[in-house]
Protein backbone atom coordinates (compact mmCIF):
# COMPACT_ATOMS: atom_id res chain seq x y z
CA UNK A 1 0.00 0.00 0.00
CA UNK A 2 3.04 2.23 -0.08
CA UNK A 3 2.10 3.50 -3.54
CA UNK A 4 -1.17 4.91 -2.19
CA UNK A 5 0.69 7.25 0.17
CA UNK A 6 2.67 8.61 -2.76
CA UNK A 7 -0.52 9.09 -4.75
CA UNK A 8 -2.20 10.96 -1.89
CA UNK A 9 0.86 13.15 -1.46
CA UNK A 10 0.91 13.90 -5.16
CA UNK A 11 -2.80 14.77 -5.10
CA UNK A 12 -2.23 17.17 -2.19
CA UNK A 13 0.60 18.82 -4.10
CA UNK A 14 -1.62 19.17 -7.17
CA UNK A 15 -4.39 20.74 -5.08
CA UNK A 16 -1.92 23.25 -3.61
CA UNK A 17 -0.65 24.08 -7.06
CA UNK A 18 -4.19 24.54 -8.37
CA UNK A 19 -4.95 26.91 -5.52
CA UNK A 20 -1.78 28.93 -6.21
CA UNK A 21 -2.61 29.05 -9.92
CA UNK A 22 -6.12 30.32 -9.18
CA UNK A 23 -4.68 33.01 -6.90
CA UNK A 24 -2.15 34.01 -9.57
CA UNK A 25 -4.93 34.20 -12.19
CA UNK A 26 -6.97 36.43 -9.89
CA UNK A 27 -3.97 38.70 -9.30
CA UNK A 28 -3.41 38.93 -13.06
CA UNK A 29 -6.96 40.19 -13.52
CA UNK A 30 -6.24 43.03 -11.10
CA UNK A 31 -3.16 44.22 -13.01
CA UNK A 32 -3.50 47.19 -15.34
CA UNK A 33 -1.11 47.56 -18.28
CA UNK A 34 -0.84 50.57 -20.58
CA UNK A 35 -0.02 50.81 -24.24
CA UNK A 36 0.83 54.29 -25.50
CA UNK A 37 1.12 55.60 -29.05
CA UNK A 38 1.69 58.96 -30.68
CA UNK A 39 3.82 60.28 -27.86
CA UNK A 40 1.04 59.74 -25.35
CA UNK A 41 -1.78 61.00 -27.55
CA UNK A 42 -3.48 57.59 -27.42
CA UNK A 43 -3.45 55.32 -24.39
CA UNK A 44 -5.05 51.89 -24.06
CA UNK A 45 -5.32 50.18 -20.67
CA UNK A 46 -5.84 46.41 -20.44
CA UNK A 47 -6.16 43.99 -17.56
CA UNK A 48 -3.85 41.06 -16.99
CA UNK A 49 -6.68 38.98 -18.44
CA UNK A 50 -6.21 40.87 -21.72
CA UNK A 51 -9.47 42.79 -21.52
CA UNK A 52 -9.48 46.37 -22.78
CA UNK A 53 -10.48 48.52 -19.81
CA UNK A 54 -9.95 52.02 -21.09
CA UNK A 55 -9.09 53.98 -24.23
CA UNK A 56 -7.94 57.57 -23.79
CA UNK A 57 -7.56 59.79 -26.85
CA UNK A 58 -6.18 63.32 -26.65
CA UNK A 59 -8.68 65.58 -28.45
CA UNK A 60 -5.85 67.25 -30.38
CA UNK A 61 -5.21 64.01 -32.30
CA UNK A 62 -8.82 63.81 -33.53
CA UNK A 63 -8.75 65.06 -37.11
CA UNK A 64 -11.82 64.30 -39.23
CA UNK A 65 -9.59 64.59 -42.30
CA UNK A 66 -7.20 61.89 -41.03
CA UNK A 67 -9.22 59.19 -39.27
CA UNK A 68 -6.75 56.55 -40.49
CA UNK A 69 -3.95 57.99 -38.34
CA UNK A 70 -6.14 57.84 -35.22
CA UNK A 71 -7.13 54.27 -36.03
CA UNK A 72 -3.47 53.33 -36.45
CA UNK A 73 -2.57 54.90 -33.11
CA UNK A 74 -5.35 52.99 -31.35
CA UNK A 75 -4.16 49.72 -32.91
CA UNK A 76 -0.53 50.41 -31.93
CA UNK A 77 -1.43 51.28 -28.34
CA UNK A 78 -3.73 48.26 -28.03
CA UNK A 79 -1.10 45.88 -29.39
CA UNK A 80 1.52 47.30 -27.02
CA UNK A 81 -0.77 46.83 -24.01
CA UNK A 82 -1.70 43.30 -25.10
CA UNK A 83 1.97 42.41 -25.53
CA UNK A 84 2.65 43.58 -21.98
CA UNK A 85 -0.30 41.53 -20.71
CA UNK A 86 0.99 38.46 -22.55
CA UNK A 87 4.48 38.88 -21.09
CA UNK A 88 3.03 39.31 -17.60
CA UNK A 89 0.89 36.19 -18.03
CA UNK A 90 3.88 34.17 -19.25
CA UNK A 91 6.12 35.28 -16.39
CA UNK A 92 3.41 34.82 -13.74
CA UNK A 93 1.86 31.56 -14.89
CA UNK A 94 5.05 30.11 -16.38
CA UNK A 95 6.27 29.23 -12.89
CA UNK A 96 3.57 26.56 -12.72
CA UNK A 97 4.53 24.89 -15.98
CA UNK A 98 8.34 24.90 -15.62
CA UNK A 99 9.74 21.65 -16.82
CA UNK A 100 6.44 20.57 -18.33
CA UNK A 101 6.13 20.62 -22.08
CA UNK A 102 2.49 21.69 -22.35
CA UNK A 103 1.97 23.51 -25.63
CA UNK A 104 -0.56 26.30 -25.53
CA UNK A 105 -0.81 26.43 -21.73
CA UNK A 106 0.30 30.06 -21.25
Amino acid sequence: MRGMGNMQGMMKQMQKMQKKMAEAQEELGEKRLEGIAGGGMVKVVVSGHKEVLEVVIDPSVVDPEDVEMLQDLVVIATNEAMKQAEELTNSTMGQFTKGLNLPGMF
